[in-house]
């Protein structure tokens, strides 16, 4: 018997030599975001996801992902990218990591 509401396997990775974190849905690639590093500082300057996966509320963990390995790193982010900055106003145990 299928399950009426089926969750889609979601993961993000880290591509550092297109400097963008990517997430895919079952294999997928659904949405990413771009990032420039100067310094100490990660500007996120572009978040997409893609039309055929939007509505699936998947920029959330995207970002979340993204944010969360500046932090690791050590890096402040600049959030050129609106995307980021509503996320991080959302969540405000990201506003620290801002430069």
């Amino acid at each position: 018997m299928a399950c009426m509401t089926s969750q889609n396997e979601q993961s993000v990775a880290h591509q550092t030599d297109k400097a963008r974190f990517v997430i895919t849905v079952d294999g997928e690639e659904a949405g990413f975001v771009q990032y420039t590093d100067a310094e100490r500082t990660r500007d996120f300057h572009h978040t997409e996801v893609f039309s055929q996966f939007q509505g699936q509320g998947l920029s959330k963990p995207l970002i979340k992902a993204a944010l969360d390995d500046a932090r690791e790193a050590g890096y402040k982010v600049i959030a050129s990218c609106s995307a980021v900055e509503a996320f991080i106003n959302k969540n405000e145990d990201y506003a620290d990591l801002l430069a």
